[in-house]
């Protein structure tokens, strides 16, 4: 199932949506819904007025929304930098495909996507380039690609010349983010820093006895395990319980942070038939 035809399901069940703080969702109809999509992982720090849109405010009532420069991308750059523990340039892309092939063309056999709290997170550490969905709402068509600085250190040889000539052909592509836009994306950066230590697995497991007959967990990861072709119909079926789970079969949904563990009761007493 897309997710405009999931979005259209949900408003059709309970209208729209009016409100949303940390892992819910609040709709006109007066229904609190457990969101387990998370914006495909981009609402992972929740639903919230947080600093992150708090310095995006405060630079649009500057006036520098505009496409002049306003200040370089060192900052951005650090906030990466800190949260692969890797010195970093960063080249932002509107689309997943571009980013994987800029990355691919740097580094062939090292390239890797960044989930935070995931159990191959070391190996984004070590990779010559991780490509990084930002943690903001709202977001869903930028991605950062992240570059080991050392690729781009120029000494004039035979190599540097062909790396670098690949590299104007993928980076055609490539975005520039508005400043505003630019200082939320970096705050959401800082901001998931400061979580990493603060989500454990205590945090996810106490929902096991009801979500592992659906999903396979790793971390806050949910995979499903019911069939492909049933999955739309389960997808529905959770809907129908105040539950939203990632649309799409191939994409993971996520456990809802902070939420008490009775939110998946009805789902333990209205179960899906696999």
């Amino acid at each position: 199932m897309n997710k405009e035809i999931f979005f259209t399901k949900l408003y059709d069940l309970y209208g729209p949506v009016t409100r949303a703080r940390n892992c819910f969702l609040y709709t006109k109809k007066g229904v609190r819904i457990t969101d387990c999509y998370q914006e495909n992982g981009r609402a992972i720090l929740g639903w919230h007025g947080d600093s992150a849109f708090t310095h995006f405010k405060n630079v649009i009532s500057r006036g520098q929304m505009g496409s002049f420069l306003c200040e370089d991308k060192s900052r951005l750059e650090k906030a990466v930098s800190k949260l692969l523990n890797s010195e970093r340039k960063v080249i932002c892309f509107a689309h997943k495909m571009d980013a994987l092939k800029a990355g691919l063309s740097i580094s062939q056999g090292n390239t890797s996507f960044y989930s935070p709290w995931n159990e191959n997170e070391q190996k984004c550490f070590d990779a010559d380039a991780v490509i990084i969905a930002p943690p903001l709402p709202w977001t869903d068509s930028i991605y950062l690609l992240a570059v080991k600085s050392h690729f781009f250190q120029v000494q004039n040889t035979a190599e540097d010349e062909v790396r670098l000539a690949s590299l104007s052909s993928v980076l055609s592509r490539k975005i520039t983010l508005p400043f505003s836009l630019q200082t939320a994306i970096t705050r959401s950066i800082h901001n998931l820093i400061a979580q990493l230590p603060l989500r454990q697995e205590k945090d996810w497991f106490i929902y096991d006895t009801v979500l592992t007959k659906y999903w396979e967990r790793k971390g806050p990861y949910l995979f499903p395990k019911v069939d492909a072709e049933k999955y739309d119909d389960f997808v529905l079926h959770c809907l129908k319980l105040g539950i939203a789970i990632n649309p799409s079969y191939s994409e993971k949904s996520i456990v809802p942070f902070g939420a008490d563990k009775g939110v998946f009761t009805v789902l333990k007493n209205s179960p899906f038939h696999l």
